[in-house]
């Protein structure tokens, strides 16, 4: 009912309607600025049961990072007083006379009202475990509730979360940023139980064990008592139990529906006030949003169902019949821990006629799934487990029911070519871009028509990308493609917090003298920072000064494996690789190498890229292991690293008869100068002695062939999932010349790439392609060739082992525990033999280990 149409008072005069708004979270806040934007003609008065106005709490977890109430703020004061809404702040709502449209918050004191929306949300759930009220046992859902989980982590040295959910996980990564021995206990089978099916839960639940969190999956607490050696014990009904000093729930939500339950309206068989299409009540003129609301039989805990709840509402109460609240299978895209998670819709396959595509490549550590009915023309739910790429792609397909390619498999499966794909320019304005927020590809390019150029002002109109985040590449690309259709130039920008491309800030940084992250935000960016434009930044610094990547200003903007120097593999444990320049190696060191491995029980394998990988390290093991080869005349291989990887050689005219130049010796020389050597991507070299081509240079990102009067250049090749040929660059040049050439090469690369992109992309990306290239680093056209040569030989003379220079750095050394609070190793790595070397034990081998012996 439209408020105009409410009937007069007796005294005559059309009195304006009251609407009570019981609660001022996020979902209660949408509604408000939802009804602003229209002449609603209410008189709006919000119960507001908090402290605090109403803030994000998706982003909750970011407290732990440095973010403050402020950060997450969605409204303040001036939002109320310009559209004149009275909110009175910590006040709840203590029941509801439905007779007499009465909302009381005491005895004495209420406010009545024509329209009211209960928006009270959920409460977390802290399952019936006796003990759970000890004093260190905390739920994990407000601003306070971090406060207080800060406050008891200080004097703690471990802590367990009650929960392996989406936010049992965020809790998980903010007690492991507290430096606590962290624990997840969680009673399904696998982790995200109501998002992943088993095979991507297991895999999820791998990955979070190797950053050093134990997982504990079918694991009922029974009670909570005191511990021996810690503050509490938790004791689970399988007569398991495990000590910690403190304890977070994080064990999922409850409708906070008590004011509906006491007033009579119709509530839920799993609780929540049902609501219809319009969202309301049993009673007309009360309606529920947001978590609060359950509708079919159903609860929504996430906020893109309590935003739509919100527009639907919002629309009714302003007296139309449309848009009509229909359910959501909303998609979810969010990095756990580090590692990146996504699921779509019906990820189980329960639907009848459901059919599933599987791909799972233990080794990299991905698993993706495809969920499709009996005909494989519509797609019903995805799974993505360690690679998210295809996520925005997949959701397009879902969200706006598009028929799926003839090959579905190609949208997931690794192949040589690309994968199907579905551009912007082919989705009909309909089809929703954001579902946190419900807006469509129409809304974007309307916006964007009305003045909107950059990705900010975008999301400042729309509210696309603002919530969870996972459509923001969609909306870059609606946002570029419809400017560029425009005629208008396209906004590059790093990240929110930097307006400025990869290539821009690259120049910032070298032409200022800039060498921490703190001067470069705090004079060309904005806010704190993101994991972005942190590493981004870190690979600049290195490219431009080459100043050790774990010292304290730079330590911080690592990724998880420069962090350690090591590549973290499968299992939690690191890769050791040596640099074995050209693939040339003295007996000596050979035996060096044999004798670390054995003595660490590594696992030995040799390389295509010539040198002897050694795996299964543990974090602690990692600094006496490169002492004993630091001491042997080694340095690091930089595998863990954007960096130069090897530079492969065959044996060229020293011993084959058909070599025409020593490709050893080159490849030597190009491996010594060119080591550590940071760049937005890894780089490859090879050095082939004869056109036989035995070192496979075509395929590198760098490669020379012998000729009879000097070197042949390649460039910008690549192998993997698409393979590139190299493109000549320059023929028949002598050592020096040659050794020009790739110095002005590298540094134009460096200098002017995209954040992670491989020589081979950012040659096709160039206008003028590989004649461009050629004129500006062969014929010197722009005159930059002597800058660059320079530029590169100072990177050279910067060059120090990062191995080297952190076992001299004590600061350096502490980071590598597995235990911040023990030197004991870690007993989840456990190891198998096959064919003579260790091995990560599978799943059934670790079961059949720990059971007892009969």
């Amino acid at each position: 009912m439209n408020p105009h149409d409410l009937p007069a008072s007796a005294a005559g005069p059309v009195a304006t309607p009251r609407l009570i708004v019981i609660g001022h979270g996020m979902v209660g806040h949408r509604l408000l600025e939802a009804l602003v934007r229209e002449a609603h003609g209410y008189d709006i008065t919000v119960l507001c049961g908090e402290p605090r106005l109403a803030y994000d709490r998706v982003r909750l977890s970011q407290c732990f990072d440095g973010a403050d109430a402020q950060d997450l703020a969605l409204a303040d004061e001036a939002f109320f007083r310009e559209h004149d809404i009275t909110v009175l702040r910590g006040t709840r709502a203590a029941w509801i006379d439905r007779k007499r449209r009465r909302v009381h918050v005491s005895d004495e004191q209420f406010h009545t009202y024509e329209k009211l929306v209960i928006a009270t949300g959920s409460t977390p759930f802290i399952p019936p475990i006796k003990g759970a009220d000890r004093t260190g046992c905390l739920p994990y859902r407000t601003l306070e509730d971090v406060e207080a989980i800060r406050a008891c982590a200080a004097g703690s040295q471990c802590g367990v979360v009650i929960g392996g959910g989406l936010l049992g996980l965020e809790a998980a990564r903010a007690l492991r940023g507290l430096k606590l021995d962290t624990h997840v206990v969680e009673f399904s089978p696998h982790l995200m139980s109501a998002q992943l099916d088993e095979p991507g839960g297991r895999l999820l639940r791998t990955k979070i064990k190797a950053l050093g969190i134990h997982v504990h999956t079918s694991k009922m607490t029974s009670s909570i008592g005191n511990g021996l050696r810690s503050r509490h014990r938790l004791r689970f009904s399988d007569g398991d139990f495990l000590e910690t000093d403190m304890v977070v729930f994080s064990a999922g939500i409850r409708p906070c529906d008590r004011l509906a339950h006491n007033c009579g309206l119709v509530i839920g068989a799993r609780g929540g006030v049902v609501i219809d299409e319009h969202c309301r009540s049993s009673d007309l003129d009360v309606y529920a949003i947001g978590e609060v609301a359950s509708w079919q039989g159903n609860t929504f805990g996430l906020v893109a169902p309590g935003y739509e709840m919100a527009r639907v509402c919002a629309a009714h109460l302003l007296g139309r019949d449309t848009p009509v609240f229909q359910g959501s299978l909303p998609g979810t895209k969010l990095k756990l821990l580090g590692v990146d998670v996504g699921s779509i819709g019906d990820a189980h396959g329960r639907a009848p006629d459901s059919v599933s595509c599987v791909f799972e490549d233990t080794l990299a550590g991905t698993y993706r799934k495809l969920v499709m009915d009996t005909k494989g023309k519509r797609l019903r739910g995805a799974v993505l487990v360690g690679d998210t790429s295809a996520f925005g792609l997949l959701d397009q397909y879902f969200s706006n029911g598009l028929d799926l390619p003839a090959q579905p498999a190609a949208l997931i499966a690794p192949q040589a070519g690309a994968a199907p794909v579905l551009g912007v320019d082919a989705l009909p304005d309909t089809a929703q871009i954001c579902s946190c927020n419900q807006v469509s590809k129409g809304a974007l390019c309307c916006a964007i028509v009305d003045g909107c150029a950059t990705l900010g002002d975008l999301k400042a109109r729309t509210r696309a990308g603002t919530t969870c985040g996972g459509c923001v590449p969609l909306v870059k690309q609606v946002l570029e493609s419809e400017l560029r259709r425009r005629g208008i130039a396209v906004d590059h920008s790093l990240c929110e917090h930097f307006p400025y491309s990869r290539q821009e800030l690259y120049h910032l940084v070298r032409v200022n003298d800039i060498r921490d992250f703190k001067t470069l935000i705090t004079r060309h960016g904005k806010g704190k920072g993101c994991d972005i434009c942190k590493p981004t930044a870190a690979s600049i610094f290195a490219s431009c000064w080459n100043e050790y990547v774990l010292a304290p200003r730079h330590a911080p903007l690592q990724d998880s494996n420069d962090a350690y120097l090591g590549n973290l593999q499968k299992d939690g444990t690191y890769s050791v690789v040596p640099r074995i320049p050209g693939g040339e190696i003295t007996p000596d060191k050979l035996i060096v190498i044999g004798e670390v491995a054995r003595k660490y029980d590594l696992y030995t394998k040799i390389t295509g890229g010539q040198r002897i990988d050694l795996f299964g390290a543990r974090l602690e093991q990692l600094p006496t292991i490169w002492r004993e080869l630091v001491d042997a005349g080694f340095e690091s291989g930089h595998a863990y690293g954007k960096a130069l990887r090897t530079a492969k050689s065959c044996v060229g005219s020293t011993w084959c008869r058909y070599g025409v130049q020593d490709s050893v010796g080159m490849a030597i020389r190009l491996e010594q100068r060119y080591r550590g050597l940071r760049a937005p991507h890894k780089i490859k070299m090879a050095a082939s002695g004869c056109t036989r081509e035995c070192a496979e240079a075509q395929s590198k990102d760098v490669g020379i062939i012998a000729t009879e009067k000097g070197w042949n250049l390649y460039v910008c090749g690549n192998g993997g999932m698409r393979p590139r040929h190299a493109e000549l660059l320059a023929s028949d040049l002598d050592n020096d010349a040659l050794i020009r050439m790739i110095d002005r090469f590298l540094m134009l690369y460096i200098r002017t790439a995209d954040k992670l992109q491989r020589t081979a992309a950012w040659r096709e990306s160039l206008e003028g392609g590989l004649d461009y290239l050629k004129d500006v680093v062969v014929r010197d056209s722009l005159g930059l060739g002597a800058e660059l040569e320079a530029q590169m030989q100072a990177l050279v003379d910067a060059y120090e082992c990062e191995w080297a220079a952190t076992l001299k750095d004590e600061q350096a050394l502490r980071r590598f525990r597995s235990l911040v609070n023990s030197d004991a190793p870690d007993e989840h790595i456990v190891h198998v033999r096959e064919r003579g070397q260790p091995r990560p034990a599978t799943v059934r081998e670790r079961e059949a280990l720990a059971a007892p012996a009969e």
